[in-house]
């Protein structure tokens, strides 16, 4: 048929309600990172202290000569501290190249190009990453908890009404202080292992400097500088937990938001449709 007598017609598909796009990155991106053997193998890993935690509550409920191993709150905020190394580990092989693998394929401008705004790429590839980061630190301090309750009952649960809360508050701040700084340094580059190492060195570098100037000023409230210990300070305060702090926790909490704040920046800056190259 002549294209001169081709008529108009109507789109026929599924229709998407709009505002979608970060939902699609999003479930691609977990999809992707579950068929990664050695990334799930990981995951597993960082469910070996769930295993130990799980039977220390299941022998101090059933045997007295182990009741000193009954959870405290203590219990619950040590365990996502320990946590920690796993998150790192998570955070470097699944978010390195969340952008940069983007950027390394010019397939940045392909997705930018389509009805996907600049916010809902970041939002769905942020969800990537906080999501999996939650999977090895609220979901198995949570099962903790639903296991203790299973055992004992709902005392210890109704004597400590805000750990629920607090288990899920802090593990959100803590994902978000260490998704969002990976994916601005992912999208500065089109090397996934730059990012990795850039990363580590940021991490390193940080705890580095703040031990040095805690010791030689003999002034614990350097270590904001630090994020992990902003964090601790930070968790301390969310769990409730009487500890002698090294870090004020306004200072803490101010290191931690302009953390964040930094890091969307970046991402607005480099995160375009369009690489604008100066001559």
């Amino acid at each position: 048929m002549p294209i001169y007598e081709q008529t108009y017609r109507r789109y026929g598909g599924l229709r998407l309600p709009p505002c979608r796009g970060w939902w699609v990155i999003a479930r691609t991106g977990l999809a992707s990172a579950l068929l990664d053997r050695r990334f799930v193998g990981l995951l597993l890993l960082a469910w070996a202290p769930f295993l130990v935690r799980a039977v220390q509550i299941y022998a101090s409920a059933n045997f007295q000569q182990v009741g000193f191993l009954a959870p405290t709150v203590e219990t619950f905020r040590t365990f996502i501290a320990q946590q920690s190394t796993f998150m790192f580990f998570v955070t470097v092989y699944a978010g390195a190249g969340l952008i940069a693998d983007d950027r390394h394929a010019n397939a940045l401008q392909l997705y930018l190009s389509k009805p996907v705004t600049r916010s809902e790429y970041v939002v769905g590839k942020s969800v990537i990453l906080v999501v999996l980061l939650l999977a090895v630190t609220w979901l198995p301090a949570m099962a903790l908890l639903l296991w203790q309750v299973t055992l004992t009952g709902d005392a210890f649960l109704l004597t400590n009404s805000h750990l629920g809360p607090a288990i899920m508050v802090f593990s959100v701040i803590e994902a978000l202080v260490a998704a969002l700084p990976m994916l601005a340094l992912s999208s500065l580059s089109s090397s996934r292992r730059f990012v990795s190492v850039l990363y580590a060195g940021v991490v390193l570098f940080s705890g580095g400097l703040a031990t040095a100037l805690g010791a030689e000023t003999g002034r614990g409230w350097w270590s904001w500088l630090s994020p992990e210990h902003a964090l601790a300070a930070v968790g301390d305060a969310i769990f409730r937990i009487q500890t002698p702090s090294s870090a004020p926790i306004a200072l803490a909490a101010v290191a931690l938001a302009a953390i964040v704040l930094v890091s969307l920046v970046v991402l607005r800056r480099t995160v375009c449709a369009v690489d604008v190259v100066s001559s």
